[in-house]
């Protein structure tokens, strides 16, 4: 009679650990970075495992495709979309993240590309020339929401202010501007307001990633004669290199979880994607492999996912640990 009792709680007691051990395994499998590549002739959108396996196309179309940005619960993709990669008509898309649904967001008389999600999906921060002919206008940050609409410029100075990066917690965008001279790293709120630079150097400096925590932000800078890797504090203190080679190494991109940083590098001869420690010994790994250039690196794990329930890009199947992760946090 004992057994006969306790059975039904044997069942539940084991069907609560198999839905807390079996989401580990197919979470860390999801665990994705997309990038731009272009191996098939033209600028692409492709994807891959975090350790380099499983590289596959998004995006197959005559344009060129590039700067994916991960929407925070793992289910969009924002990017860019032009003639080609330094040429005018750009505009920024949506798709799904196997990549369905591919539609344009953006549409208005001119070029708009760089789009960043915010925290809570809701808008999607970019770079517009406000004209079409790109070298009559300078380059100012926007903001609209997801669905393209709600079109607000955050920057208006007769300088260029580009490739803006939302803060963690959605209150502050960071972003490089020309406004002092050369290229800084500035930070403003999430409005617009209360705009100041956070670098100050006579160096180059560009390409800020904030941290999942907050705390600091990765950024690109040519202050030691070639393009390197470097992490600050969010306030702009204790800046420093993390990565040193005699090749350049730039688009610094965090892992959710902050241990790791992607970035892209020409050390191989060739643009590739690597990955690194963000902390301690570097460990430089190479994600990909190709004679063509491999760019635009940025990483999602459905473990670190905002939304309640993170879809899986690579086989759209649901899964709850990023729903377990917000409760245990």
């Amino acid at each position: 009679m004992q057994w006969r009792y306790n059975f039904p709680r044997l069942i539940l007691a084991s069907v609560v650990v198999l839905g807390l051990t079996l989401p580990t395994v197919d979470v860390e499998a999801q665990a994705q970075i997309v990038f731009s590549s272009e191996r098939d002739g033209n600028w692409e959108i492709y994807m891959m495992d975090i350790d380099g396996r499983n590289q596959r196309r998004l995006t197959n179309t005559k344009l060129a495709e590039w700067e994916p940005s991960w929407s925070p619960d793992g289910t969009r993709i924002a990017f860019t979309s032009s003639e080609n990669r330094l040429g005018k008509n750009r505009d920024i898309y949506v798709m799904d993240a196997d990549g369905g649904n591919q539609r344009r967001i953006s549409k208005n008389p001119f070029d708009e590309w760089e789009p960043s999600w915010s925290p809570d999906g809701k808008r999607i921060a970019f770079t517009s020339t406000g004209v079409r002919n790109v070298a009559a206008g300078f380059w100012r940050i926007y903001v609209m929401d997801d669905e393209g609409k709600n079109l607000r410029r955050l920057s208006n100075n007769d300088v260029d202010d580009y490739q803006p990066s939302w803060s963690p917690d959605g209150k502050r965008i960071a972003f490089t501007s020309w406004r002092d001279g050369s290229h800084d790293i500035y930070v403003m709120d999430a409005d617009g307001g209360n705009q100041r630079n956070l670098t100050s150097n006579p160096g180059q400096d560009w390409e800020p990633s904030w941290s999942p925590d907050g705390k600091r932000i990765a950024f690109t800078s040519w202050r030691n004669g070639n393009w390197q890797v470097y992490v600050m504090d969010a306030d702009g203190d204790n800046q420093r290199r993390i990565s040193k080679n005699p090749f350049d190494d730039w688009e610094p991109s965090w892992s959710p979880d902050g241990k790791r940083i992607v970035f892209t590098s020409t050390r191989d001869g060739n643009t590739e994607i690597y990955v690194m420690n963000a902390d301690g010994p570097r460990q430089v790994r190479r994600l990909t492999k190709n004679p063509f250039n491999d760019r635009d690196p940025t990483w999602f794990d459905p473990a670190f996912a905002v939304a309640p329930f993170a879809v899986a890009p690579a086989d759209k199947k649901t899964t709850m640990w990023g729903w377990l992760k917000q409760v245990d946090q």
